[in-house]
């Protein structure tokens, strides 16, 4: 069997890891939270348990690793038990994190220099859509990397973009995504609560708008989650902060102003300090003010 290792079992990870499963690839796998890979390795097809990303690199050339940010794939590297130490010259380093493009461009230099390749590869799709093989990979590589990891690529994703032959740009395209997807949900809640505070009923603006053109994937996706009343995060507040932090990070080195980005950090910051940071992003609706939520129920969907 093909062989692979996936570090970080979280919504994206897991359902990545069962994909990879699904199409013949033999996994080795860990994640911080005990517990979590042996009960990923006693599923129907299995996989094999490690306790750090040092014994995940041991077994195999191609680890992939989908933790949360910069700093969680620095741990997962060079930390203790780190797996840049155990990879073999020759082997790959697939990094699906949202990050930093120079955070990334340091990653690969550093890999470099211990004979180790590297892919740039952040993801987008949300949870559903990585367990069903369905995301999109935003890539670049150098062609030595894409030589041996093209087919695990291919395996993860429905759709995989090849933008460049160095790492970097394929966290810029992943930034200028985040951009918009935490603007339209900041405009989607503000819109949805807008339309409650007039005393629309909620079910009806819903139903209007995404059969209208003011309608969005994030609105048709997040206000459902209001809808029903269901904050549970697929993708949460601060995941937001994070991202469209990097995004103002990534404008202010070349002074381009970015007023609605900063407007969407600042609502995301709100219903971050206000308590709603572990909340699904949708929970961003709640900072404004003198309106009633649903409580009711209807079609739910993956996360950005």
């Amino acid at each position: 069997m093909k062989k692979a290792g996936l570090i970080g079992l979280g919504a994206m990870g897991a359902g990545i890891a069962r994909t990879l499963r699904g199409r013949g690839w033999a996994l080795r796998v860990c994640d911080a939270r005990p517990g979590a890979a042996e009960a990923f390795a006693a599923e129907d097809g299995g996989g094999t348990a490690c306790a750090s990303p040092a014994q995940v690199a041991e077994g195999c050339e191609l680890l992939v690793s989908v933790v949360v940010d910069a700093a969680q794939t620095e741990e997962v590297l060079f930390g203790n038990d780190g797996a840049a130490a155990a990879m073999k010259p020759g082997s790959v380093f697939v990094m699906c994190s949202t990050v930093d493009p120079r955070r990334s461009i340091a990653f690969e230099t550093r890999l470099a220099e211990l004979g180790i390749l590297y892919v740039d590869a952040p993801i987008s799709g949300g949870a559903a859509k990585a367990a069903s093989g369905q995301m999109t990979m935003m890539t670049s590589a150098r062609s030595e990397a894409y030589a041996k990891a093209d087919a695990l690529l291919d395996a993860m994703a429905g759709k995989v973009y090849r933008l460049g032959d160095r790492a970097g740009i394929a966290s810029k395209v992943k930034i200028i995504n985040q951009l918009l997807a935490g603007v339209h949900i900041a405009a989607a809640a503000e819109a949805m609560a807008l339309g409650l505070r007039e005393g629309v009923a909620a079910d009806a603006l819903y139903e209007v708008i995404t059969n209208s053109a003011g309608n969005s994937w994030m609105f048709e996706n997040r206000m459902a989650h209001v809808l029903a009343g269901d904050y549970t995060p697929l993708s949460a507040v601060d995941i937001f902060v994070k991202d469209l932090g990097l995004v103002l990070d990534t404008a202010r080195a070349s002074k381009f102003p970015l007023p609605l980005a900063s407007t969407a950090h600042q609502m995301f910051m709100q219903a971050s300090s206000a308590g709603f940071a572990r909340e699904d992003d949708s929970a961003v609706i709640k900072i404004f003010p003198g309106i009633e939520l649903p409580r009711g129920e209807t079609k739910d969907g993956g996360a950005a």
